[in-house]
């Protein structure tokens, strides 16, 4: 899914005319932003917008939707890094290779991709079990099955990772867990406390009969928050409000791991994003699925902790314990109609 660059012609053959890519089809664009949505979010805030231009679709940061506890839009370009994969996933869907410009403006910062039809070419068997997962990817914050991952998975989420410029650093349960587990533990306990992290919480938490399509449902959380060995310490999105409806005790997660970027920058964020996507869709695809640990990480002196206590390459941007779970109840997304910029 990576960008193709044509081998030159040799000199004493004439240059065939260059062909100008295809526009994008106007019956197509509900289709193109129905399956970037479908995207993992931070608390699902799903904070993207689009605009379709003759040519290309654009993708939006929507500052509206970022969370007061991302003061730097990191988390918001992870989420949004996450659309533009499913974007480039929905364009291969239709036989072509996306042509994709990042951060294509610097005197538009809202303004985080541009993606064109580029040149033709058929779907891989790959792409297309991806393409077949995108319904029932969700995050997963309740209990797994037990079941060992299956035999190569891990290696093909790594591959993934690097395919998108990043790294799925696993975590050995013999030697790093248990520091990776205190930081985690320590970092929550004082977000659960703060003030601000509690009223987004709040704000982004649906009841049991709430029609919202964004914010996560009750029954994606649990009233009591799960304290299994094993299990990183979860976000408590019940806030002792008893709403939740998620079973949260169980087996724990087969394999914890960290997505890792080599820099710590917007365009970082944006790869980490698209790496994310990539490898939660690889690894539904075998009924696999990731709890994320995103809320340990927000404060820059925490992720730099992290990295030197696990000795990571690069920058720690999201926390992953996966597990095999037997679910397929996708989280709601907005219609596109409300993610179109006019």
């Amino acid at each position: 899914m990576t960008d193709r660059t044509p081998a030159p012609e040799a000199p004493d053959k004439a240059m065939a005319p260059a062909r100008e890519p295809p526009g994008i089809p106007a019956g197509k664009v509900s289709y193109l932003i129905t399956m970037a949505a479908r995207a993992p979010s931070v608390h699902n805030t799903q904070p993207w917008r689009f605009k379709a231009t003759p040519d290309a679709i654009e993708l939006y940061a929507d500052p509206r939707r970022k969370l007061r506890t991302d003061p730097s839009g990191r988390e918001m370009l992870i989420s949004c890094g996450a659309a533009l994969f499913g974007l480039r996933l929905a364009v291969r869907s239709l036989g072509y290779l996306p042509a994709v410009d990042l951060l294509p403006d610097p005197a538009r910062l809202g303004l985080l991709a541009r993606v064109r039809l580029g040149s033709a070419a058929a779907l891989t068997a790959a792409e297309r079990r991806m393409t077949e997962a995108v319904p029932h990817r969700h995050s997963h914050r309740g209990p797994f099955t037990g079941e060992p991952l299956p035999a190569g998975l891990i290696a093909g989420l790594q591959h993934d990772a690097l395919a998108e410029g990043a790294v799925l650093a696993l975590v050995e349960p013999a030697t790093s867990y248990q520091a990776l587990a205190e930081i985690v533990s320590a970092a929550s306990q004082r977000l659960d406390l703060d003030p601000v992290a509690r009223a987004e919480i709040r704000r982004w938490s649906r009841g049991r009969d709430s029609p919202a399509r964004d914010g996560v449902p009750a029954d994606a959380f649990a009233a009591r928050p799960g304290r299994q060995r094993g299990q990183l310490r979860q976000r408590d999105f019940d806030l002792g409000r008893e709403i939740g409806s998620l079973a949260a005790e169980g087996p724990p997660a087969a394999a914890t791991a960290v997505l890792v970027t080599r820099a710590d920058d917007r365009a970082s964020w944006l790869r980490a994003g698209q790496a994310l996507h990539r490898l939660l869709l690889h690894a539904a695809e075998r009924w696999v699925f990731a709890s994320l640990y995103t809320q340990p990480l927000e404060a820059a002196a925490i992720r730099s902790l992290v990295r030197t206590r696990l000795a990571l390459p690069g920058a720690p941007q999201l926390l992953l314990q996966f597990g095999v779970a037997r679910t397929a109840q996708a989280t709601a997304r907005r219609p596109p109609a409300d993610l179109i910029e006019p």
